[in-house]
């Protein structure tokens, strides 16, 4: 195992797996760290007996592998290490979250019950992960990144992971400003009304540096239309990647809620969270 922190990638025998695999692939090279793809065999897969430990063990190798053979054939130079662990999904990534700069999971099983793959725990990953999490879609036609931006002190990172997505994807990015409803509910009109012009404000400064320091970037903002799935329902096929504030898994009804992703997943649009240390 490597000293620099890996790029982790959860891996349950899924193509939805593999997909996360070759996503996360531009992510580890980007941060110059290997790449781990990790299978946890649950407790419960082993059984009493040494055939069913060593059925469960195969079944693992076998996966892991796959993932493996994916991520070479996309001919990129990044280092790649292989772990099985004994322990359940949930568990087994939440541990390895503490010792990543980003982790990784196929979006499969996002609306099933039960224990299932890796995508099945998905939304329990977001909301307890020690590090930013990406729940990878299966790829769809969309090309442009979007960043939710809500004004929140998250908010910033958001817009910079946003920007450091888009370059490193090639991919344009849109802006989509969301604090105007938070401002209308918590606020009288006049001060709403302020405070959107201060947080517009803020917004626009940013944007213009970002237009200055990179300016191959195609870069959009998009002001007052809701919230982010009424977005991508609206406008289908067209974002691959969702970028949010960690923020914004403290509230009921958001994005981790599994109805919603896997609304998201159908669009064939991923999901990528920003920590709540702030340490991407």
């Amino acid at each position: 195992m490597s000293i620099a922190r890996p790029v982790i990638v959860g891996i349950d025998g899924s193509q939805p797996a593999v997909d996360a695999a070759i996503w996360a692939v531009k992510e580890a090279l980007s941060r110059g760290v290997p790449l781990r793809l990790i299978y946890a065999v649950h407790p419960d897969d082993n059984g009493a007996d040494h055939e069913n430990s060593a059925r469960a063990l195969a079944t693992a190798e076998v996966a892991i592998r796959q993932a493996c053979v994916a991520v070479e054939s996309t001919e990129q130079p990044v280092q790649i290490e292989l772990e099985v662990v004994q322990d359940k999904p949930i568990e087994a990534l939440i541990a390895a979250s503490q010792n990543t700069p980003l982790l990784c999971v196929g979006a499969s099983g996002l609306t099933q019950a039960g224990r299932g793959g890796i995508g099945s725990v998905a939304s329990a990953v977001l909301r307890s992960a020690q590090c930013p999490v990406a729940v990878v879609a299966t790829p769809g036609k969309g090309r442009r990144i979007l960043v939710e931006f809500d004004g929140r002190p998250s908010a910033s990172t958001a817009l910079q992971t946003g920007v450091d997505e888009a370059r490193l994807r090639d991919a344009p990015l849109s802006v989509m400003t969301t604090w105007q409803h938070r401002h209308r509910e918590l606020y009288e009109e006049k001060v709403a009304e302020e405070r959107n012009r201060l947080a517009q404000s803020q917004l626009d400064r940013r944007m213009t540096r970002y237009r200055k320091r990179y300016p191959e970037l195609d870069l959009e903002l998009i002001t007052d239309h809701g919230n982010t799935a009424d977005y991508v329902a609206a406008n289908p096929q067209t974002v691959q990647l969702i970028v949010v504030g960690a923020e914004r898994f403290n509230r009921a009804g958001d994005v981790t809620d599994p109805a919603a992703l896997g609304a998201l997943v159908d669009a064939g649009c991923s999901l990528l969270t920003c920590d709540r240390q702030q340490r991407l």
